[in-house]
């Protein structure tokens, strides 16, 4: 589908979505969003659902401002996938040994590992800009700084929520590795605290929503922010590749015979802001739930845990900022999961995956999200599909 536009107070609500399916929350969200005196445009995804002070899976460009809550608090959450030598037959017929092999090597929920990962003795890592990076943590906030042991032992963990570790296999068989993570703790407190900062300044005190709170250009905070935002984006980018560098560790270990080899990783943020252009004018575009999909540009689109994902390939559709969606999307709370969903319910919509099927992950039940089909074909116009993945095995915080 093309978008659906519908009017907004300064710019248009360009919606890849069928607005009489967004729940009311969501769409004044949207209306919120689009009376901010700095906004140039708003793009609205098919996985669009109601979130802290803007929606998740929406794409909001501004000129010299920046909203924290349109970013998340998730700062850099995004995606990470490989494809590999191995394929089905490969695998063994009970794959629990496997999962166990990545719960153990890489820490999941609020785990952390015992002592820093060191990059430089992980195969093929490469860490140039590692050591600059760490020392321009002391440049972030100083509400967080005591947080830096807990920060460096975080790096290369999961977390809990949606976040999972997969093992696919695409339509032809072959085995792709998948992870889903951002900037763990520290990427939340730095949003917490500049969220909290961004509300007490006196340009925001009249906005129709105090979450949706600016930071203003050529201004100290403004320059606070960006520091930790950037450092914070760089952290789960950092994140998501130890992480891969350790599953494939495992990978290789397990395979040991096959001696496997792995083609470029794909990864894409799609909770962060960058510094784009478009008609002339120089924007602040965030995407909260969004990934980039300029021409070319590979992105992931993953389904819940019992459905599959799909790798895609940006068109460079401008009247959405060169974007597309960042997964299939919640259609219930996780609340409003649990109460209407078992155990029994899980284990019947993840048969054939082996992970956890117990009351600790019912809120990430695949009923609880929206059909990653129709979300991909609300957006034939954004992402061309370049591979569809099945997981096998899904690991969860």
């Amino acid at each position: 589908m093309s978008y659906v536009e519908m009017p907004g107070a300064k710019v248009p609500i360009r919606m890849w979505a069928d607005p009489a399916t967004v729940e009311e929350g969501a769409m004044r969200q949207l209306r919120n969003v689009a009376t901010l005196p700095w906004i140039k445009g708003l793009a609205v995804m098919p996985d669009v659902h109601y979130g802290k002070g803007a929606t998740v899976g929406s794409v909001i460009a501004m000129h010299g401002a920046v909203c924290p809550a349109a970013v998340g608090v998730d700062i850099g959450c995004g995606m990470s996938a490989v494809k590999t030598s191995l394929t089905a037959n490969d695998l063994p017929g009970d794959l629990s040994r496997l999962r166990s092999k990545i719960e153990q090597a890489i820490p999941v929920g609020r785990g952390m590992h015992d002592e820093a990962v060191d990059p430089g003795r992980m195969h093929g890592f490469a860490t140039t800009g590692w050591a600059d990076f760490w020392g321009r943590f002391d440049g972030v906030a100083d509400s967080v700084k005591f947080r830096h042991e807990r920060a460096t032992k975080q790096m290369g963990t999961l977390g809990s929520g949606n976040h999972f570790i997969e093992f696919c296999l695409d339509e032809s068989d072959s085995v792709w590795l998948m992870l889903h993570s951002g900037s763990r703790n520290i990427g939340k407190e730095l949003a917490d605290h500049h969220i909290g900062e961004a509300q007490k300044l006196p340009h925001n005190q009249g906005l129709i929503d105090r979450d949706l709170a600016v930071f203003i250009a050529d201004t100290p905070q403004m320059a606070a922010y960006r520091n930790d935002l950037f450092w914070a984006q760089e952290y789960a980018k950092y994140n998501r590749a130890i992480m891969m560098g350790l599953f494939q560790d495992v990978v290789r270990k397990e395979f040991k015979k096959a001696r496997v080899t792995f083609d470029q990783v794909i990864s894409c943020h799609h909770n962060y802001v960058a510094e784009e252009r478009y008609e002339g004018m120089d924007l602040l575009v965030t995407r909260k739930g969004a990934i980039r999909a300029g021409s070319g540009d590979f992105g992931i689109i993953p389904g819940s845990m019992g459905t599959g994902s799909y790798i895609v390939k940006g068109l460079g559709n401008e009247a959405s900022f060169n974007s597309a969606s960042h997964g299939a999307g919640r259609r219930m709370s996780r609340n409003a999961a649990k109460r209407r969903f078992s155990t029994q319910d899980l284990e019947e919509q993840t048969r054939g995956v082996e992970c956890r099927k117990d009351s600790g992950v019912v809120d990430e039940i695949p009923a609880a999200y929206k059909p990653i089909e129709q979300v991909i074909d609300q957006q034939r116009d954004l992402v061309e599909v370049v591979a569809k993945l099945k997981q096998v095995i899904c690991v969860k915080g």
